[in-house]
């Protein structure tokens, strides 16, 4: 059987990275086109890289698709459908939910993912009458944790929703990824290393290591402003200095700090990040 192939009401879900655009071209092929009762769909959290957004734009011209676009809201309707010129850029969306919630996601608590993306994607579906429905993630076969994570809990506890990873089934490795890429005519403007792409998904996400962060951080300063702004915010009394997104290295503020004053990037210690379901 065509893993890709889809014949009952499936989500593509697509993470805007290379990986998961990939995964909507197999689509693409194995069905002539995006089948009436298949929904590709982007969720914006307003802290994707410019490139990020432009890429999934570029998906969807190129490939004559819709691709839909959302964002979480605090409101009676928790989501809004968007696109790529109404779609938010200065982390709206995310800064709303940390309001919300007066506290900051972390390692433990990665709230910002399931909030942002997973129930926001959910609350949509499910509001335009679609009860039951496959959601085919763009996870490759050589990411054998998140694999098996997956296959040991495909529904992740909601009713009525079952995960699978056909780029898993059938092989499909970063190289390949790259491979394909190489030869479009367009691509994501994000560097390709060694196929993975440190600058993807939320630009300075704390699940990335601490030397990926700081590099980013003297790349683009300006990336730093948003994240710093939302630590100190936090105005349970218990927690100490407003919130950190982690206690374990120095928080935002410091690490723009360092980068201004071209301080070592490795004083503060290295760590390897750490995977996200954010995507690709």
């Amino acid at each position: 059987m065509d893993p890709f192939k889809i014949d009952e009401p499936t989500v593509i879900s697509f993470s805007g990275g290379r990986t998961s655009a990939y995964m909507l071209w197999r689509v693409l092929q194995s069905n002539n086109g995006l089948p009436d009762q298949a929904k590709a769909v982007f969720c914006n959290t307003g802290k994707e890289d410019e490139a990020t957004l432009r890429f999934v734009h570029d998906c969807s011209v190129n490939w004559g698709i819709p691709i839909t676009w959302l964002e979480y809201r605090v409101a009676e309707v928790p989501f809004e459908v968007v696109n790529f010129d109404t779609a938010s850029r200065n982390g709206e969306p995310f800064s709303a939910l940390i309001k919300k919630k007066n506290y900051l996601p972390n390692p433990v608590a990665r709230f910002c993912t399931v909030d942002l993306k997973i129930l926001t994607l959910e609350r949509y579906i499910k509001s335009i009458g679609w009860a039951e429905y496959e959601n085919m993630i763009g996870i490759r076969a050589d990411e054998p944790r998140r694999v098996a994570k997956i296959r040991a809990n495909p529904s992740d506890g909601r009713k009525g929703v079952s995960r699978f990873m056909p780029l898993a089934q059938v092989g499909v490795q970063k190289e390949d990824i790259s491979q394909f890429w190489k030869s479009q005519d367009f691509d994501l403007g994000l560097p390709n290393i060694g196929g993975v792409t440190y600058h993807g998904n939320c630009d300075l996400c704390f699940l990335k290591g601490a030397s990926q962060l700081m590099s980013l951080i003297a790349e683009k300063p300006e990336r730093a402003v948003w994240w710093a702004a939302q630590e100190g915010t936090i105005s349970n009394a218990h927690i100490k200095d407003g919130g950190l997104f982690r206690k374990d290295r120095p928080s935002y503020s410091q690490m723009l700090k360092y980068s201004e004053q071209q301080d070592d990037m490795f004083a503060m210690g290295d760590d390897e990040s750490i995977a996200c379901f954010c995507g690709d």
